[in-house]
């Protein structure tokens, strides 16, 4: 009897049970017949009786420095025992272990998770000029480690920079909870934010929420650095009261935050994010979740947002920095329930027709079957 095809996903950088690597890729291709390895640090809060997914772990380190460089080595000396058919990485940092893992024998994957040449513009501690070389001097290595290496895209947009990627796109799996789960009556004057919590992702725009208009609450669901909340409380001033961030230097999973979506009667999930190079191309993950959970969507009217938004009708774009507009999408929302409601339904049946990890998962496990051989030695075995 032939061993089952073995695939290993690694990261350094990632929770152990982030939504893309755990919940989605792991647990489809574990599906599909893959002997699956995950190769990731412990989860701090212990949460592991329950996942079904073999798990190696990797030891935590308290500075970065120290997770890049031995953190790098336990992964790649973890990785290399599996003896994997297919290794998939996550993380840049990974770079250089990919490509000594790379063999005859197997094939290793890049999961493209972020524009990570246009991040790095972005980061506040790296000067104007720096951050053209550390970005230029990425680009160069990422083209060398990555030779012969596939290429796995979490947005279409990638594929600018990666021609030769295949999309594998971050969308929501259908969540039979939220198919079966309706919303009647008038919404809460409360809005929903999930995911983790930044500057760049909005948490100051969406900290004064409760300034702008002076009935609504705002609900974060997602990991906040301590610092930024203070941040965000003191933007709130004396509205903050109205301000709940859960997860404040802490993960949040996605059990969690799917529970939090059918707990109220949202009356929108919101992604109000300053305008950034980074963002404004992309199709958010956040975008899909609410529709998956048959919210209205409020976000930011950067082109490629208020398309998207007007094609599936699911919501209202805006510009983030205009209160009087933000407060009238807030209004309309709440003072035209029955449009609301019908905004939420459009939503939730893209995603179940057309904006799910179902479609994707397909794709996934067509390409790593075509890659590991085992499309091949399912026909031979059919043909015996």
């Amino acid at each position: 009897m032939e061993r089952r095809k073995r695939a290993v996903h690694m990261t350094t950088v990632h929770h152990p049970y982030d939504p893309r690597i755990y919940h989605k890729q792991c647990r489809s291709l574990q599906d599909a017949g893959f002997d699956v390895t995950l190769i990731a640090r412990r989860d701090p809060k212990g949460n592991e009786a329950d996942k079904t997914i073999r798990h190696v772990k990797l030891k935590t380190y308290k500075s970065r420095l120290g997770r890049m460089i031995f953190g790098t080595y336990d992964a790649y000396r973890k990785a290399k025992a599996v003896e994997a058919d297919i290794i998939t990485f996550h993380d840049p940092e990974l770079l250089p272990a990919a490509w000594a893992l790379k063999n005859k024998n197997n094939t290793v994957i890049y999961d493209i998770h972020e524009d990570y040449i246009t991040s790095i513009m972005q980061k506040d501690y790296l000067s104007g000029p720096l951050k053209k070389i550390v970005a230029s001097g990425y680009k160069v290595m990422e083209k060398c480690f990555t030779r012969g290496m596939g290429l796995s895209l979490a947005e279409k947009y990638y594929e600018e920079q990666y021609p030769e990627g295949v999309w594998i796109l971050n969308y929501p799996t259908v969540n039979e909870r939220f198919i079966k789960h309706a919303h009647h009556g008038q919404a809460e004057d409360r809005v929903l934010y999930t995911g983790n919590v930044s500057h760049v992702r909005g948490a100051l725009q969406h900290a004064r929420l409760p300034v702008i208009d002076p009935d609504i609450n705002v609900h974060f669901v997602g990991k906040c650095p301590g610092e930024l909340a203070e941040e965000m409380y003191a933007a709130a001033g004396s509205a903050a009261d109205r301000l709940n961030i859960e997860g404040i230097d802490s993960f949040v999973e996605k059990e969690v935050i799917e529970a939090r979506y059918l707990e109220r009667h949202w009356l929108a999930g919101i992604a109000l994010f300053p305008p950034t190079e980074h963002y404004r191309q992309k199709e958010l993950t956040k975008f899909f979740e609410y529709m998956n959970a048959g919210l209205p969507v409020i976000c930011s009217d950067f082109p490629v947002w208020k398309a998207f938004i007007e094609k599936y009708e699911c919501g209202i774009a805006v510009d983030p920095d205009d209160d009087q507009a933000v407060r009238k999408a807030l209004d309309h929302l709440r003072s035209h329930p029955e449009e609301a409601a019908r905004m939420g339904q459009n939503g939730k049946r893209a995603v179940m027709e057309e904006l799910n990890w179902q479609t994707q998962e397909r794709k996934l496990v067509r390409w790593y079957n075509a890659l590991s051989g085992a499309d091949m030695a399912s026909r031979k075995a059919e043909e015996a």
